[in-house]
């Protein structure tokens, strides 16, 4: 009987425990908030050719929805987006009188300001990345998607002749569209004009907020086609850049096997004599 009583009592305090961790939980939901995709009024659309498009009414529809009901979350989502857009440009009256609102009650600049701390250690690799290649035509540069018309937020090994603070307009919804097709912006040709690149562009993303950033690779490739491959000194010295160390550490990177085999005369890694 008293088995009985005390096996009932635990079980009601597991019930009880369980209860109050889901309720907590529940709450703590509650207070973060969904992400502004999950809402109806999600402010992008897709075109006939399954590009996003950004849509103004419903941006306004949010901008009015979370001035009378509160989610952080969502909101911040919503400012860095109005960013991203040039919002405070293309509104007047009314809605840009809102938009304003919105800035303020979200803490607008703060949440900006953060985002841009959070791309400094992102400007650190973009620097080391550089150095690493010197001279080879290989250019690295960061974006700050939070300003998109002043997003060239540094730059190392300068190939394209462009400026901190140059815009990057159309990067932010081209983006989106391939993170919605599941698609990499991987090794892609551009050609202008005569200059010819091969590129890669590397989304950042800050968890709660979405797209903040993107690191840039641009390879000048017609330097290495027309200069680099047809002149020896100019090839042995880009070689010699790729190749350049300034230090001399003793740290394995090897695999195991791999290291035995570099014991026994392996020199790289398609030397399969060994």
């Amino acid at each position: 009987m008293l088995s009985d009583i005390a096996i009932n009592i635990v079980a009601s305090l597991i019930f009880l425990g369980l209860g109050y961790l889901f309720g907590k939980y529940r709450e703590r939901q509650s207070l973060l908030g969904k992400n502004l995709e999950e809402y109806e009024f999600y402010p992008f659309s897709l075109d006939a050719n399954q590009r996003l498009h950004f849509d103004i009414a419903q941006f306004n529809a949010a901008v009015k929805h979370f001035l009378s009901k509160s989610n952080p979350v969502a909101a911040g989502q919503l400012v860095l987006i109005g960013r991203q857009h040039n919002i405070e440009n293309i509104l007047s009256g009314n809605e840009k009188k809102a938009w304003e609102a919105l800035f303020r009650k979200y803490n607008g600049k703060e949440l900006l300001d953060e985002t841009t701390g959070y791309l400094e250690n992102y400007k650190r690799i973009v620097d080391l990345i550089g150095d690493s290649f010197p001279d080879t035509g290989m250019e690295i540069l960061l974006h700050n998607l939070s300003n998109p018309g002043k997003a060239l937020y540094h730059i190392k090994n300068n190939v394209t002749g462009r400026n901190i603070d140059s815009p990057a307009t159309n990067l932010v919804l081209d983006l989106k569209t391939r993170k919605l097709a599941n698609q990499n912006k991987l090794n892609y040709e551009l050609n202008i004009g005569s200059r010819k690149f091969k590129c890669t562009t590397i989304p950042i993303y800050r968890e709660k907020y979405g797209l903040v950033g993107a690191v840039c690779i641009n390879v000048d490739v017609n330097y290495i086609e027309d200069v680099v491959k047809v002149d020896e000194h100019i090839r042995n010295s880009f070689l010699s850049s790729i190749c350049r160390t300034e230090m001399m550490l003793d740290e394995n990177i090897l695999s195991s096997l791999e290291h035995e085999k570099a014991q026994k005369g392996k020199r790289h890694f398609r030397d399969f004599s060994v």
